[in-house]
């Protein structure tokens, strides 16, 4: 019986044409679908319809997108999530972890509770409120980061260095993400991105921006990172903090030099990491998803 793994994207892109091949190499066949696609049928013994499934389940789901929406229309689509596990097809990452980390307020707040060093951080729906903040900030020396609540790849980031820079609360969907900006001055901009999998940090890069925002995305450029036991640390400590299987995880030092953990992606793009390391990437994806979760689960169910 042919073994199958659902890829939950709806641009796969080359992300996606990599995890294929992966998972092609360990003998399993990977399907590309999007969570729009999948519906609700209580007709079926499992009460969910998934395309080309029929009847059956898949091995298992790595989920590389979460489509955006209305609210119902995400809800619905993380149910999905929610339910897939409890009729043991196992999720990589699981559907909590990408609620925690694709909101940076409960991204920021779980990493202040497990003593992990951040920025200082506020968020607020007041304009007022902000405001204050910004113009206490700026009067002990600081700039502020504004960031969507929701969102990723540098989309969005705003450098505030005067109250006059900051917008209108629709414009961030009427709330305000701020962290103090503790990056360095021009031309000297750079951050670092750790991947963590199975708890254990796997591959690391240094970010050299050609602005403020030191995100691939954003163009900027890929080194390796220098080998540092604290980077490693800070990485894996994070990802444990916010339970998850796999992350990207992005560090900055502050002007004192001292470590701090400004992100963490549950759903983390690597191609700029893959090209400053040697290992495949997703290869090392592919293998810890299915060594420790579906082979396992695998076993579980058929003893």
């Amino acid at each position: 019986m042919t073994r199958r793994i659902v890829i939950f994207t709806d641009d796969p892109g080359w992300h996606g044409r990599q995890l294929k091949r992966a998972f092609a190499r360990r003998g399993y066949a990977a399907d590309y679908l999007s969570l729009t696609d999948c519906r609700v049928d209580l007709s079926q013994a499992s009460g969910v319809a998934i395309p080309g499934f029929g009847h059956a389940l898949p091995d298992g789901v790595f989920v590389r997108g979460v489509p955006g929406g209305t609210l119902e229309q995400v809800t619905l689509r993380l149910d999905f999530l929610h339910l897939l596990p409890l009729l043991g097809v196992p999720v990589y990452n699981p559907v909590r972890a990408i609620e925690k980390s694709v909101d940076k307020a409960m991204t920021s707040l779980l990493l202040h509770r497990a003593g992990i060093p951040t920025p200082p951080t506020w968020v607020t729906e007041s304009e007022s409120h902000a405001r204050a903040l910004l113009m206490r900030e700026i009067a002990l020396g600081h700039n502020l980061v504004l960031k969507p609540l929701f969102g990723s790849q540098g989309k969005g980031l705003m450098r505030l260095a005067s109250p006059a820079d900051l917008p209108p609360g629709e414009a961030y969907q009427g709330v305000y993400y701020l962290q103090r900006y503790i990056g360095g001055e021009t031309g000297s901009w750079e951050d670092y991105r750790i991947l963590v999998a199975g708890g254990k940090s796997r591959a690391a890069m240094t970010r050299k921006g050609t602005s403020w925002i030191n995100n691939v995305a954003q163009g900027a450029a890929c080194r390796p990172a220098p080998a540092d036991p604290e980077l490693s640390r800070l990485a894996e400590d994070a990802v444990r903090a916010l339970d998850m299987e796999y992350a990207g995880v992005d560090l900055m030092r502050d002007p004192e030099g001292r470590l701090c953990v400004l992100e963490v992606n549950s759903i983390p793009a690597w191609r700029g990491l893959q090209s400053v390391v040697q290992d495949n990437i997703a290869a090392l994806l592919v293998n810890d998803f299915l060594d420790r979760h579906v082979i396992g689960e695998s076993r579980e169910r058929c003893a």
